[in-house]
């Protein structure tokens, strides 16, 4: 069986990290990309771990360089895949999953078509906004702006290879689990 590539992304705040934390769990033989990304660090975050994170001028650079499979602005920063992280994997012969936002998947798509695009809900707008100020770490205008972004996001989910409604994390899983089976066994 060929290694698949697997797009992962829906809205900030419909639990796409965890999700897919659980499903690397489960799944440990999945690589991960690590993305790069302009934005300050979250607490708790680690350099090359949660994201690879780049002045504007180094991610400047890479662009210039090629460097990247896909890369977008979300919310005020910048955001990216990098090839090496993918090739990395892919060479290995090992399946991975990206965890990227809905116009950078887009972009996987059309360069490698044969990418699994998987869209992760959350239940409803208002669980959305919930989970998005229970997290305490953005302004009200931040906030707002990934409102915003997540109503737009979500018109494109019939893109997508396959829907997750992430509304019981268990049962999410286990679908999330179930799609990348399905789609490895083709």
């Amino acid at each position: 069986m060929a290694p698949r590539l697997f797009v992962v992304s829906g809205p900030s705040g419909a639990g796409k990290g965890t999700l897919v934390s659980r499903v690397r769990e489960a799944r440990p033989d999945l690589g991960l990309s690590v993305s790069a990304t302009t934005r300050d660090p979250r607490p708790g975050e680690e350099d090359g771990v949660a994201y690879h994170f780049l002045t504007d001028e180094a991610f400047d650079q890479a662009i210039q360089e090629g460097r990247f499979l896909e890369w977008a602005h979300v919310a005020g920063h910048r955001s990216g895949t990098l090839l090496s992280e993918v090739d990395k994997n892919l060479s290995q012969g090992h399946s991975l999953i990206l965890e990227i936002d809905v116009q950078g998947a887009l972009q996987v798509k059309e360069i490698y078509p044969d990418a699994v695009l998987v869209f992760i809900e959350p239940p409803s707008k208002e669980e959305l906004e919930r989970r998005l100020r229970g997290r305490g770490t953005e302004a009200e205008k931040d906030v707002q702006l990934r409102l915003g972004i997540a109503a737009q996001e979500m018109e494109l989910a019939s893109s997508y290879d396959a829907r997750v409604i992430n509304d019981d994390l268990e049962v999410a899983t286990h679908e999330l689990l179930d799609v990348l089976s399905s789609f490895e066994s083709e």
